[in-house]
């Protein structure tokens, strides 16, 4: 009997792990463990683990059809997780187990632990568009920068293809099994659809009529001009690999205009690649030090007060504390919104990028290390092909810009629904000359925090 241990590839598609053990004609059973206390340590949010489990029992559903057992253990971490999963071979007389790599550090770690023990562990690669380490400059080493990596993986995949694995489940009886229910505290995440709905409607729908618009809508909240993709690539419900493969399908030349505004959500996938790329190369990024150790002495004066204002959206800054919001309440936030405010934490507030980094992690459906370890040190200008620090968004302009009607504050921000457009991006005369007490004062004075964060990181 084989194993398939799935992970963070909850999917049948293009899932090369249960491919290569369908492909070795032997019977095998499907195994999940989850890991509770290991998803807490690692800020995990409740609303990402609800879309988990929606996705282990469409999965364990799917895979019951064809006759497939699938088998659910809860470990506490992944000390615990290694145990179960030995434990469960030896009964089960396991010989093979098929599993998909995981990039990051402690889950690497927990694989050699695997190996060393002797289990018979294969590892695929499942989570990239171009594998990892295929993407090299002249040096034969990482790009640093993104813009050469984006050309070098563009061209790397003009030639591979890269197309996603067919992946044929047996024909065999069917097989009732379990409806599975995780331990622990969780958030609905039933707005978001499941991920064969997705392919099925959602992203040809993007493809078809959202695709083109892309370059412009992207950056403007109130609009919904973004695929939503990002939850089920995150937990691998969805394959970047497929997600290309069908944009091919409808855009053969997708490739071809990469650099230009209509390749910009093509860009997008390279940026993810790029950040995983980059935590392959860089374990260092996992363990959350600054990619640029210049920046590691950085005396972050961190004012608790500062960082509970942007945690619970009360900074005063109308796009900021709508955005916090919508986070909050909705478990995402819009990719121009994350830019806006975690500048503001870094560069109004000087806080450290860690403290904001984690608190996303707690609350994003599309919670993804590299990503968001990527953004937000981009944002914070300690990261490979950061923001420079002398950069600093300005909430109003950025407000009065991408929020241009104020429709997206007026939805999360509705103590302020009286006040006129025109003040609207930064109420604070207008209601003190009319004595409105709706919205609370700006914890920091823009002008200001500009100085002195560009102070601060010279100093630094």
């Amino acid at each position: 009997m084989n194993l398939v241990w799935f992970r963070n590839d909850l999917r049948v598609d293009d899932n090369p792990a249960l491919y290569h053990a369908i492909k070795a004609g032997k019977p095998f059973h499907a195994l999940f463990i989850s890991t509770p206390l290991q998803w807490q340590q690692h800020d995990m949010a409740p609303i990402k683990i609800d879309l988990i489990e929606r996705h282990i029992n469409l999965l364990s559903q799917q895979l019951g059809l064809h006759g497939i057992h699938f088998k659910h253990i809860e470990a506490s971490d992944f000390a615990e997780q290694a145990q179960a999963l030995i434990a469960y071979c030896q009964q089960q007389r396991i010989e093979n187990i098929f599993a998909n790599q995981e990039v990051e550090l402690n889950e690497q770690q927990r694989d050699q632990v695997l190996l060393d023990h002797g289990l018979s562990l294969t590892l695929f690669e499942s989570d990239v568009i171009v594998s990892k380490g295929a993407v090299l400059n002249g040096q034969n080493e990482m790009y640093k920068v993104f813009t050469p990596f984006k050309k070098a993986w563009a061209s790397s995949l003009a030639r591979t293809h890269a197309a996603p694995l067919q992946v044929s489940l047996p024909s065999l009886k069917p097989v009732s099994n379990p409806v599975i229910t995780f331990n622990i505290t969780k958030q609905d995440s039933t707005k978001w659809p499941l991920a064969n709905t997705v392919l099925q409607q959602v992203l040809p729908n993007f493809l078809t009529t959202k695709y083109q618009d892309y370059h412009q809508d992207r950056d403007y909240p109130a609009i919904k001009g973004t695929s939503g993709l990002s939850p089920y690539l995150a937990i691998g419900a969805i394959s970047a690999k497929r997600v290309f493969a069908e944009l091919s399908h409808h855009y053969p030349n997708a490739l071809e205009v990469i650099s230009q505004p209509q390749g910009s959500w093509l860009n997008e996938l390279a940026w993810r690649d790029f950040y995983r790329h980059l935590l392959h190369h860089f374990p260092k990024l996992n363990k959350h030090h600054n990619f640029n150790d210049k920046y590691d002495h950085l005396p972050w004066p961190n004012a608790p007060e500062l960082l509970a204002a942007w945690q619970q959206a009360k900074t005063g800054y109308p796009i900021v504390d709508a955005a916090m919001r919508q986070l909050v309440q909705t478990g995402w936030m819009h990719n121009r919104l994350r830019m806006i405010v975690a500048s503001f934490l870094t560069k109004h507030c000087l806080v450290d990028w860690r403290l904001g980094e984690t608190f996303f992690m707690q609350h994003l459906i599309d919670g993804d290390l590299s990503a968001n370890n990527g953004g937000w040190q981009w944002a914070a200008g300690t990261g490979c092909d950061a923001q420079p620090y002398f950069r600093i968004f300005n909430p109003i302009t950025q407000s009065e810009k991408y929020d241009p009607d104020g429709s997206f504050i007026r939805k999360y921000l509705p103590e302020l629904e009286n006040v006129p457009l025109k003040h609207l991006h930064f109420p604070h005369t207008y209601l003190k000359q009319h004595s409105m007490d709706t919205y609370w004062p700006a914890i920091v004075d823009h002008p200001t925090a500009r100085q002195q964060a560009l102070s601060f990181y010279k100093a630094g």
